[in-house]
């Protein structure tokens, strides 16, 4: 297989639709962008690359395309090892795999790889993102400060926002999943901005100038569930006088948010399916088809796949919904964020509550970054907004964000272990430092991090 050659590697003679499906949208989307992309097999075979990606070939030929990644993309004839994406394949619980040093000299430049799942839940083949150039250089050491990140890391996309690891891969995808029409399935825990990213999703693709409608499925009956998407027709019901538009058709051209996707039920599910599959709604008491062109993007902060094991969400509609599947992580798990937040929150807090800008101490930002969270960043918008009304100064000191750490401190053994993983990182990190007398670039490659990485971890640590 490693020697076979051709002008366009074919994708693999899928029989799966879901998989199909997925191919199809990632080839629909990914055809013209600059950034590289790929699909591989589990034995890293190219599926599919689009044209950035084969424009990275040494020789500059564009008709020979080997079929192996580790020959198409890191020049190299046997395979690189042991190459993180293989994790993918290991288990269907992981959402994704990053390569520690994606920027290293003869490496792919792999950033990311992604599972896609075949329509019986297993991972049939994965998305691979690539760095702009493998092996490129990053910038020179003296020219990066703290306070001033490589440009590689955006703080923002929208108005999402976050410099961390988990953010950045989930710009990327935003930013790659935008402009197609497939449905996207994002899922995480409450209060981690899943209505967000499905407006960001919807305000950077070509649909930015038509209607974005978000339905709570999780608040309303069946019935006036499907009135409400699909509307009805004059005497469908008691009480309905008059024919209503649904949302369904409200959103025509644009993007509808199903929030709490979870919640609905067999018989509404069935429904929503139907309108999937055959892009055409039915308004209740109706039988005239009508066609629609709507973007679909459902979020849940309940584990959907383990919802359909357990046969209380329908598998079909499960895998037409996560065609472009996106996990948004916790607070918890992107804590560098957190400064970054506060600092937003306050500004737009004091401009909305006509005060000046108010500033947050070490001690407190300290504080903040050690609380628990459990409502994530909605739970921590809403503490700045309180703080910003209750107290008053030019800072904000006040006594019950200081203790705030301590209040909330989890005492179970998993929380205990993360603290002490902290303080070990922190202190390992301070010693290589020492121990290269502080040239950072060294530093990342004794703690095997990217540097834009050992950035991060010196802002979180406050480590000057």
């Amino acid at each position: 297989m490693a020697g076979s050659q051709s002008r366009h590697p074919s994708a693999s003679p899928f029989s799966d639709p879901i998989l199909k499906a997925r191919l199809e949208a990632i080839k629909q989307l990914a055809g013209g962008l600059s950034d590289r992309v790929a699909v591989m097999d589990r034995e890293f075979n190219v599926i599919y690359a689009n044209e950035s990606a084969w424009a990275v070939r040494a020789t500059g030929r564009t008709d020979v395309r080997p079929a192996k990644c580790y020959d198409a993309f890191a020049h190299r004839q046997d395979p690189c090892g042991t190459c993180p994406a293989v994790k993918v394949f290991e288990t269907a619980d992981v959402q994704s795999v990053s390569c520690a040093n994606p920027g290293d000299a003869g490496a792919c430049g792999m950033q990311q790889a992604l599972p896609l799942m075949t329509e019986d839940g297993k991972v049939g083949v994965m998305l691979v993102l690539f760095m702009d150039k493998p092996g490129a250089p990053a910038p020179s050491v003296e020219a990066v400060s703290v306070e001033h990140p490589p440009q590689a890391v955006r703080e923002a996309l929208g108005k999402l926002i976050g410099r961390s690891p988990a953010m950045q891969q989930l710009f990327d995808m935003v930013s790659l999943v935008a402009d197609s029409s497939a449905t996207v399935l994002i899922q995480g825990e409450s209060g981690t901005g899943k209505e967000l990213v499905a407006k960001t999703i919807h305000q950077s693709s070509y649909r930015r100038n038509k209607p974005f409608v978000v339905v709570d499925c999780g608040s309303l009956p069946e019935t006036l569930l499907e009135s409400e998407l699909f509307g009805h027709v004059k005497g469908a019901f008691t009480g309905a006088t008059a024919q209503k538009q649904g949302l369904f058709e409200e959103a025509d051209g644009g993007t509808i948010f199903l929030d709490e996707i979870a919640d609905t039920t067999a018989t509404f599910q069935a429904k929503l399916l139907r309108v999937l599959q055959e892009g055409e709604i039915k308004r209740v008491g109706g039988n005239q088809p009508i066609k629609i062109d709507v973007r679909v993007i459902s979020a849940t902060n309940k584990d959907l796949a383990e919802m359909v094991r357990c046969k209380s969400f329908r598998q079909d509609l499960y895998y037409r919904l996560a065609v472009l599947p996106l996990h948004l992580p916790p607070l918890r798990d992107r804590r560098e964020d957190i400064p970054l937040l506060v600092e937003h929150f306050v500004a737009s807090s004091c401009k909305r509550h006509h005060q000046p800008v108010r500033e947050v101490s070490a001690e407190v930002m300290h504080a903040l970054c050690d609380a628990a969270w459990p409502g994530n960043v909605r739970e921590l918008q809403h503490y700045i907004e309180r703080a910003v009304v209750t107290t008053t100064g030019p800072g904000l000191t006040c006594k019950d964000l200081v203790a705030l750490g301590s209040q909330n401190e989890p005492e179970d053994l998993r929380s205990a272990t993360r603290g002490a993983v902290t303080e070990a990182e922190r202190a390992r990190i301070v010693k290589v430092l020492e121990k290269t007398g502080g040239n950072r670039a060294k530093a990342a490659k004794l703690l095997k991090i990217s540097r834009a990485s050992l950035y991060n971890k010196l802002r979180t640590y406050k480590i000057q």
